[in-house]
């Protein structure tokens, strides 16, 4: 067990042996971890670069209740849904917090005040359990139906033509969701889990009755290691493909990509709640957008995917399009491209090949039933809120084990805490002048949570990089907080800033 956070030493994780080895640390592959080693199982987590750097950090941030899985009777995934977000509520108070959500009403379709009462009425009915053990101020009010005059006050800037009304419900939202995705790596390697950062797994390890492990790349050393398991689950995200085919072969179905993004603009948000909005006329989808560290959080614009880029970012075309989309939706919004201050892009799966209908269901393969190797088996999620449950179920399939402990971990109290609230800077916080109090946490954070890189603790420990200017003009004293010679801090600073250079240029100039 390591209480003190999360330790890189790749030699002593090879001196080991493991029940099991995930390929892959976005929220899946966290969550596979946590939930392994809190049932007694040793694994070992292994990201090719760092931990939540894609989809799992690229996304509108919030945590569904399942409403939509309500609108289509499926009830099994709105409990789990309803279940999940609960128990994130509970575990990440101070990331996971209340979002009350409004959609002006105008009487079109089922979007008519007589159906949004009912549904809503149903909704609140069915998720009772979900305040269960929640603090007071982690508990999601009732939802309602209001009048017109309601609506104009809470979003003064709504389209008053044949406005009937509003839905007003509640979900939860995340204003950092790479603190709770460290939060649940910290709790996953304090319960015995290993996990490792910039190590790729590049090979498959046999025997001739299965798996044996993975052989693989440490990055930073250049050191090749021999991983030894006899359970290796592909969690690679959108990745997962790449790496099933390297395994063993490309299963068919296991991730169809489509390319989705967020924006962030140089604007106060138009209401205190998330709001869902979509113009009156034409095809054009739901958008939502949500205040976010006081700016206007937008999301989130689709397009079928094609060629998989690392880096993925929409096109000028596709950006103009929904910016289009969301000053049709708001009359007078007048939003510009010269007002994107950030881009969340990434890659989540469809059904099918150029769809835009998005997977609804996760993907579980057992390669053994698809004459791959017995003990490999690949995977593809769908939602941040239900990773946690996923992992347990793919455990429960693998390893054959008694559910009578996840269930009660859902509808019960956690097993564990986790914490959530260090590395939180206001969006314009600069490093006050005299003042080295701050250092404190970002020290604590480069010892205990495996940063290797300055664009690490910048992205993906602490919130200081959801303002770029910033994040560039402080570079070079937060870089001083590492134990690197001048060398290397120089490096760092340069890598750091021509990362940012490449996210300024993106909400600029697209491909």
């Amino acid at each position: 067990m390591n209480p003190a956070g999360i330790i890189r030493d790749p030699e002593a994780a090879a001196r080991e042996s493991y029940d099991l080895i995930i390929v892959g640390g976005g929220i899946y592959g966290a969550m596979l971890a946590l939930e392994s080693s809190l049932g007694g199982l040793r694994s070992l987590l292994l990201e090719r670069e760092d931990f939540g750097g894609a989809t799992s950090f690229n996304s509108l941030r919030i945590i569904h209740g399942g409403l939509r899985y309500l609108q289509g009777l499926d009830l099994p995934r709105f409990f789990e849904s309803v279940a999940e977000r609960r128990w994130l509520l509970k575990t990440f108070p101070e990331q996971v917090r209340p979002l009350p959500c409004l959609m002006p009403l105008y009487g079109q379709g089922l979007k008519r005040p007589a159906i949004l009462r009912l549904a809503l009425a149903i909704n609140d009915r069915l998720s009772r359990s979900g305040n269960e053990g929640l603090a007071e101020n982690s508990r999601l009010p009732g939802s309602r139906v209001i009048g017109p005059t309601e609506v104009k006050g809470i979003f003064p800037a709504v389209d008053p033509r044949d406005l009937r009304g509003g839905a007003v419900w509640y979900d939860a939202a995340m204003e950092d969701s790479q603190r709770v995705l460290m939060g649940v790596l910290r709790w996953a390697c304090a319960s015995g889990a290993r996990v490792l950062n910039y190590v790729e797994a590049r090979e498959l390890l046999r025997t001739a009755s299965g798996v044996a492990g993975v052989r693989a790349w440490d990055q930073e050393s250049g050191q090749g290691y021999e991983f030894r398991s006899g359970v290796v689950i592909n969690a690679a995200g959108p990745w997962c493909r790449e790496v099933a085919a390297r395994f063993d072969r490309d299963p068919t179905g296991l991730f169809h990509p489509s390319l989705a993004w967020n924006v962030v603009f140089d604007r106060a948000a138009l209401s205190p709640m998330a709001l869902g909005l979509a113009p009156k006329s034409g095809k054009a989808p739901m958008y939502f957008l949500r205040p976010w560290k006081g700016k206007l959080l937008a999301g989130m614009g689709h397009h079928p995917g094609s060629e998989m880029r690392r880096d993925p970012r929409p096109s000028p075309a596709q950006m103009l399009e929904v910016i289009g989309h969301l000053n049709q939706a708001v009359p007078g919004l007048d939003l510009s491209p010269d007002e994107v201050l950030r881009v969340f892009a990434g890659w989540l799966p469809v059904s099918r090949e150029g769809s835009l209908e998005l997977t609804t269901r996760g993907v579980f393969i057992d390669h053994q039933k698809i004459g791959g190797p017995p003990g490999l088996y690949s995977i593809s999620g769908v939602k941040f809120t239900t990773a946690r449950r996923a992992a347990a179920k793919i455990l429960d399939r693998i390893f054959s084990r008694q559910k009578e402990r996840f269930d009660k971990q859902i509808i019960g109290e956690p097993v564990g805490s986790a914490e959530s609230g260090r590395g939180v800077f206001p969006y314009d916080w600069f490093p006050p002048p005299g003042d080295r109090e701050w250092q404190k946490d970002l020290k604590t954070i480069i010892e205990e949570e495996s940063v290797v890189h300055l664009e690490d603790l910048i992205f993906r420990r602490t919130s200081l990089g959801d303002n770029l200017r910033r994040a560039g003009q402080a570079a070079e004293e937060i870089g001083s907080l590492f134990p690197w010679d001048k060398d290397r801090r120089q490096q760092e600073q340069a890598a750091l800033r021509e990362r940012i250079r490449v996210l300024i240029e993106e909400t600029t100039h697209g491909e």
